[in-house]
């Protein structure tokens, strides 16, 4: 895999904008083990690696084609 461009280290808040999401949001992934980070320091400073952004983003993709894998082809009669 090659390393994508722009910084190597991305801030929650870069990482939020990237995902179009909170960052409280995203220290809930951080936190969770979901989504790969550093801390750095020792007053709360996160950090994620782009490449382990895009590995989560790569995940992401592969879990919701196997939940839409599993729904079936027509809606449901109402």
């Amino acid at each position: 895999m090659s390393t994508p461009p722009g910084p190597r280290f991305l801030t929650l808040t870069q990482v939020a904008d990237e995902l179009n999401t909170s960052p409280s949001q995203t220290y809930a992934l951080v936190r969770s083990g979901e989504l790969k980070g550093i801390q750095i320091g020792g007053r709360n400073q996160w950090r994620v690696e782009r490449v382990k952004l895009e590995e989560y983003i790569e995940q992401a993709y592969l879990r919701t084609r196997q939940q839409l894998d599993q729904l079936p082809e027509n809606p449901p009669d109402e």
